[in-house]
């Protein structure tokens, strides 16, 4: 078996959790908020896996800007007042996912990182919340450019040092997608998240976490 080190990076909203809810109800108290008519649910999670003031600018384009800052600001506080009312509740992890992570973590080779849209507050409370210590690279949108720039990626194989032949990027939507394949890493959609993945153009799709491993294995020969 090669020695060489492999980073598998993880979106997380639509990947990892099931947040959808969470998101649309938090999305929903930052329009009402505002006095302005909450998007279609369809159209939110449309925008999941953006950062949260592209997304806002998608959601409410005819806004003035400061309108769009104060829904950026009510939908963070929307989002963290659920989460500490609901704790591991508020975004469960999809079937699959704890028992597939600590597979993966058990591989001496494999690296897991995590690449989200995601504030780093966000992503610490999930972490802390399922008990998801096994990531030893975790990018949020807090210190990068929005999905899909590369950005996250870039960092991630740098800070891991791995190469890009050497990385895969795990997610649901096209802005993990794109922002893969923009840093020259494999690309693996999944098909429980919020775009569909036929037509995300990723390298491999798999529709079962436990479909995962087997898929790694081929795509590096190990």
């Amino acid at each position: 078996m090669s020695t060489d080190l492999r980073l598998i990076l993880f979106d997380v909203d639509g990947t990892l959790a099931d947040s959808q809810n969470a998101i649309a109800s938090a999305m929903e108290r930052a329009f009402a908020g505002q006095g302005l008519a909450v998007p279609p649910h369809a159209k939110i999670l449309s925008i999941v896996g953006l950062s949260l003031p592209l997304a806002m600018d998608q959601l409410a384009p005819d806004q003035p800007v400061a309108v769009r800052a104060h829904l950026v600001e009510g939908y963070k506080q929307a989002y963290m007042d659920k989460r500490l009312a609901q704790g591991t509740g508020h975004s469960p992890l999809f079937p699959g996912a704890a028992e597939v992570l600590a597979e993966l973590h058990a591989v001496p080779e494999y690296l897991l990182g995590v690449a989200t849209g995601k504030s780093q507050r966000g992503l610490e409370a999930l972490i802390a919340a399922h008990n998801l210590e096994c990531f030893v690279t975790r990018q949020v949108a807090d210190h990068h450019p929005s999905k899909p720039h590369p950005s996250m990626v870039l960092t991630a194989l740098e800070e891991t040092g791995v190469e890009p032949a050497d990385a895969v990027m795990i997610g649901d939507t096209s802005f993990d997608i794109d922002m893969g394949r923009a840093a020259g890493v494999r690309t693996i959609a999944v098909d429980w998240g919020y775009h569909p993945a036929a037509d995300l153009g990723a390298d491999h799709i798999v529709s079962r976490f436990d479909q995962l491993p087997p898929l790694l294995q081929q795509i590096w020969k190990t």
